[in-house]
């Protein structure tokens, strides 16, 4: 039995929840979700808990049970707190500007980049070297910031480019040098 699908999900107060055959909708205070789920995935809401069920032992719904749970849990979480993704500019005169809703990177192109975001996505710069990305839906948050990341990927020489904020960069010695 899948330990993750087995969970409980606790809907905090304030989150409606509302499954119409396979579509499953998410309404708290931050905006509503609605998803369309496996269709032999069972959500049983009880109260302010839901659990998952699958019908039988099968790959298939082994595989699908942890991962509607997993999506389910996100969308609960993402209506009530959001998602966000913070990347880093590194780079001599690497800098980002936000201009309206859209934001401009100067990385290093002989123009800058505009990138405008969708419904339900926003950009927030708190300084010119770091970009913040929000939302309540987790998989296009992160869809956003890797868009933004492949603008300018970094680099394993000098590490210059765009870079999720934590991530390692394997670094590369180079050239070693002449031989005599």
């Amino acid at each position: 039995m899948s330990r993750i699908g087995r969970k409980p999900i606790e809907v905090p107060s304030g989150v409606e929840i509302t499954m119409d055959n396979t579509t499953l909708t998410v309404k708290g205070p931050k905006g509503t979700l609605s998803r369309e789920l496996h269709k032999d995935m069972k959500v049983n809401v009880e109260g302010n808990v839901i659990t998952i069920e699958r019908p039988s032992d099968n790959k298939l719904h082994r595989s699908l049970h942890g991962t509607t749970r997993s999506v389910v849990s996100n969308m609960v979480s993402g209506v009530t707190t959001g998602f966000s993704k913070a990347l880093e500019l590194v780079g001599v005169g690497y800098r980002a500007s936000k201009s309206g809703d859209k934001i401009v990177l100067n990385v290093g192109y002989s123009h800058p980049v505009e990138i405008t975001p969708e419904a339900g996505i926003e950009f927030d710069v708190p300084t010119n070297t770091r970009i913040v990305v929000n939302g309540i839906d987790k998989e296009r948050v992160g869809a956003y910031a890797a868009k933004i990341r492949s603008v300018r990927e970094p680099e394993p020489y000098k590490g210059k480019g765009i870079k999720y904020e934590g991530e390692r960069i394997l670094r590369k010695e180079g050239k070693a040098g002449k031989k005599k």
